[in-house]
């Protein structure tokens, strides 16, 4: 069994990471990446992405939120990076496939984490992919990161956005039918493998305007989100991927943010 929330992690006082970073560190930190704003290279490339800002930070501490049992990184790759690594999941049940190795925090970002109150301060990066869209309260989930972070942290979501068909549809439809239109769609996505949990979509949007006056309220002072376009919903219908790789094209070059399929949203205390 994981250990309980009260005995995660031996805690030392948290120290201001990357306390040299202008302004704008996170997008200078993105912009040494080359990104490219399509879906395959936000997918291909989140692990690096994850890897640089621990680079620049001098992150010691590191929390993935939602990791459950298919955390980011391997405990090889965990060792290579030199750093404590935390793997966060609302179930008790996914940490405990885990190897006893990994370290694991079970608690809901999105809810009341008094209960790992130890854990405030503590992370100098905290990241996620495909999570916030299924928390209820992306306020509350944000607050609560700014809660886990040490002071200079970094707040990393790998999230699909609204107003992209598929995920807008996903968010009107009733769960049950949601989940089994995408289960038809991608065979490997069984309830025992790669389950489908309802999606919320809160405050999961590409637009950067939006998302800074959003995260700015609660207290975080450098905001940075990188949208992509593109997704792999139609593969299977030949002339309705044509048409969407076409008007995806078009959409990447004007950069519409309110059509953007996924986006990198980072922000630091």
């Amino acid at each position: 069994m994981p250990p309980d929330a009260a005995s995660l992690l031996d805690v030392s006082p948290a120290t201001i990471v990357g306390s040299s970073a202008t302004p704008d560190f996170l997008a200078h930190a993105f912009s040494s990446l080359n990104i490219e704003n399509y879906d395959e290279w936000a997918w291909t490339n989140y692990k690096h992405a994850v890897r640089n800002l621990c680079t620049r930070l001098s992150a010691q501490r590191l929390i993935e939120i939602g990791g459950g049992r298919d955390p980011l990184f391997g405990l090889d790759e965990i060792s290579d990076l030199g750093v404590k690594m935390t793997v966060n999941d609302v179930a008790n049940g996914e940490l405990a496939v885990l190897p006893h190795c990994y370290q694991t925090a079970c608690f809901d970002v999105a809810g009341d984490i008094s209960r790992v109150a130890n854990l405030r301060g503590t992370f100098d990066l905290a990241f996620s992919r495909m999570v916030f869209e299924h928390v209820a309260d992306g306020q509350r989930a944000w607050a609560n990161l700014y809660e886990l972070l040490a002071p200079g942290g970094v707040a990393l979501a790998f999230v699909p956005t609204l107003y992209a068909l598929p995920f807008l549809l996903n968010w009107l439809l009733p769960d049950r039918l949601a989940a089994a239109i995408v289960k038809a769609i991608f065979r490997h996505r069984t309830d025992d493998a790669d389950p489908v949990f309802p999606a919320r979509y809160s405050w999961c949007v590409a637009d950067t305007a939006r998302m800074d006056s959003m995260l700015s309220a609660i207290g975080y002072r450098d905001v940075f989100v990188q949208p992509f376009y593109g997704h792999g919903y139609y593969r299977s219908f030949p002339i309705i991927r044509d048409m969407h790789e076409r008007f995806t094209s078009l959409a990447r070059r004007h950069d519409w943010r309110m059509l953007a399929s996924f986006a990198y949203i980072a922000a630091r205390k």
